[in-house]
């Protein structure tokens, strides 16, 4: 626990949050962006040390939850296909689709496995020749690193029988759709600091320059987010919006260029629809012409008819920062973790299933 357990000392805590409401004299809404922040807010309880004229609402930065229905539609279709080993992360197979899930393709015969790097789906490929091994690859731009390089690897090989059905999404145009939107409450936003070890911070300029709007770097730990919390308060108090940098220790304001340099080989930028949220213009990553070999919506025939999301579900709303979870009729009832009606309650970072997890006691009434 070297160099974390300050991180989490009750003491910093409460200092950081007599500061914030000596500071604070209006109400303010903030969104943390990063489910993994979510999570720690909701562990540790910040929300409720907080003063009550600081609101903190959850965004759209769990990557299971605004993977599109059709994505996982095309993952099932692929699981229950007797040539396909379909390869994904864990969290993935209860993600319902329009009709089922991965968990009941499995279950229902299909070849699907468990990874934790896209390596391994390259390594299954490399092992099985006779199969079309197909990675779900999906995530914000802190996984679009080892998926590119698993596509880059499998050229490089020649491996024929490996291919990638890609759904990355980008953090700054999600908050550029949040930022235009009618709807919008937030005030200002703790960006997620492992999308920014990557990408660096330079990015946001252009957001905070065009809607007038704080953005702080955050940690996620809980002393990182309460920092966080004061940067954005004493600039929203000070009428001032800048881009700043709360989490020093892992984010530099270029990031990580060889990470950056391998997702430019391998994706580009292209349109992307956010499920719950719709489509949104140059917010997401596809493979490049080049690797068109190892594109499983090209290697595969892929148009599929979908259904909506239940209607009873506000998991839109909630990614939105319009709702929180706890404000569904069925949070905790007819949606739980092992019967979720919503990504976001599957997700090891759904909004969702953090207040599940430690918040079941408040279910709406």
């Amino acid at each position: 626990m070297k160099y974390l357990d300050e991180y989490r000392d009750e003491r910093i805590a409460h200092g950081l949050v007599a500061e914030i409401t000596r500071c604070v004299t209006r109400p303010w809404v903030l969104m943390e962006i990063c489910g993994g922040q979510t999570h720690t807010i909701m562990r540790y309880g910040l929300d409720e040390l907080l003063p009550p004229e600081i609101e903190l609402v959850h965004g759209p930065g769990c990557p299971v939850c605004v993977t599109p229905l059709e994505t996982i539609d095309k993952a099932i279709a692929l699981a229950l296909r007797p040539d396909v080993t379909l390869v994904s992360y864990g969290d993935m197979l209860r993600v319902p689709g329009s009709n089922s899930d991965l968990f009941r393709a499995k279950a229902q015969g299909g070849d699907v496995r468990i990874a934790y790097s896209p390596l391994e789906a390259v390594k299954v490929a490399r092992a099985n020749p006779d199969r079309k091994v197909v990675f779900l690859a999906i995530g914000f731009e802190t996984t679009a690193p080892p998926n590119a390089m698993a596509a880059f690897q499998a050229k490089r090989e020649g491996l024929k029988n490996f291919s990638m059905l890609v759904s990355h999404v980008l953090v700054p145009p999600a908050i550029r759709a949040l930022m235009t939107s009618r709807q919008n409450r937030v005030q200002a936003f703790i960006a997620p600091g492992h999308v920014c070890t990557v990408m660096g911070f330079q990015e946001y300029e252009a957001l905070v320059r065009d809607f007038a709007v704080p953005i702080v770097v955050g940690g996620f730990e809980p002393a990182d987010l309460l920092e966080a919390v004061l940067m954005l308060v004493k600039q929203l108090e000070q009428g001032e919006a800048r881009i700043e940098n709360q989490y020093v220790r892992s984010v530099s304001y270029a990031g990580n260029l060889a990470a950056q340099q391998i997702m430019k080989e391998v994706f580009e930028v292209a349109d992307q629809k956010w499920r719950g949220i719709g489509p949104i213009p140059n917010s997401g990553l596809r493979l490049r012409e080049e690797y068109r070999a190892h594109d499983a919506n090209k290697v595969f025939d892929l148009q599929l008819v979908t259904a909506d999301e239940p209607a009873e579900c506000i998991s839109a709303m909630v990614l939105q920062g319009l709702k929180k979870p706890t404000d569904c009729p069925a949070f905790a009832m007819r949606c739980t973790p092992e019967n979720p009606l919503g990504a976001p309650m599957v997700s090891a970072e759904g909004a969702c299933a953090a207040y599940y997890h430690y918040r079941r006691h408040t279910v709406a009434s």
